[in-house]
């Protein structure tokens, strides 16, 4: 099948691109790396009047270190994560980088692309969710920062308003004795996850866990925090035992999607073993 018809529009800047958004409204699309929203158009999943391609945007692009944060441009291509060594400075990123698609899709594929479009099996957005990373978002109005914990409402669902661009995310630099991992479950490499953790700790100077992030994809409509099991993890040695209860604590609770991939509960034993690999292997990390 083909795309229904529609306008195109190549802005080559941020300006130009939320004054077209502005004009069309719910009838105008962002189009940053294409790797979800051209499939669904040509399915057609979805239609819009409007395409507005954010590609010869150079603002949107790169990587910038600014007051402790790593900046990442929306339009930086995912596979920058993994070659950059500015990326460096959040090794999460780096972690989950090559487990997203295939390298033809990082290829393309962008870091805003995947966050805005918000699918709650990817791994940038619970990797947002993690760090506690920031949203510059502009408008014709103007500009506003949304915390990633604020930003996602549902599945393919975020709070960003028809007349409004996701254009940068800030990653916050730890510091310290830290470690970082992503584990996740899928049926074939590069699938989405059936369900999937993104950790990081910081380890005290007696090695055990002095803060701990705990991020869950593919166990909801949205990725998900593990309040209980972060409090729980500060004081702890890391143990395997330990490991297998912050498993449990960061799934209790949930009531994960039951479809044809998987079933909620075969979700919820995964993701309790995914936390505890994933925070394992950060432990493990951080103790180097």
């Amino acid at each position: 099948m083909k795309p229904a018809p529609f306008e195109y529009h190549a802005p080559e800047t941020v300006a130009d691109a939320v004054g077209v958004l502005a004009d069309h409204g719910d009838d105008a699309k962002p189009l940053a790396g294409g790797q979800s929203l051209v499939p669904m158009l040509a399915l057609r999943l979805a239609r819009f009047e409007h395409l507005v391609d954010l590609n010869r945007v150079a603002e949107l692009s790169g990587l910038t270190r600014r007051d402790g944060t790593l900046v990442v441009g929306a339009m930086t291509r995912q596979a920058t994560l993994e070659h950059d060594d500015r990326a460096g400075a959040v090794p999460l990123l780096r972690r989950a980088a090559p487990l997203i698609g295939h390298f033809q899709i990082r290829n393309r594929g962008t870091v805003g692309g995947s966050i805005a479009h918000a699918d709650s099996a990817s791994e940038l957005p619970a990797v947002a969710l993690a760090l506690d990373a920031d949203l510059e978002v502009a408008a014709l109005a103007g500009t506003r920062v949304v915390p990633a914990g604020e930003f996602f409402e549902g599945n393919w669902t975020t709070v960003l308003g028809p007349d409004e661009l996701l254009t940068a995310v800030r990653f916050p630099v730890w510091e310290g004795r830290c470690g970082f991992a992503v584990e996740e479950v899928a049926r074939r490499s590069g699938d989405f996850a059936l369900a999937g953790a993104a950790c990081g700790v910081a380890l005290a100077r007696d090695a055990t866990i002095e803060r701990a992030a705990i991020a869950l994809f593919g166990m909801g409509n949205t990725p998900l925090r593990a309040p209980t099991a972060e409090a729980a993890a500060r004081g702890r040695a890391g143990s395997q035992p330990e490991l297998q209860e912050l498993g449990r604590l960061a799934v209790e609770g949930l009531e994960p999607p039951d479809d044809v991939h998987a079933s909620s509960r075969y979700r919820r034993a995964v993701g309790a073993h995914v936390v505890a690999l994933a925070l394992g292997a950060a432990v493990r990390e951080a103790a180097v």
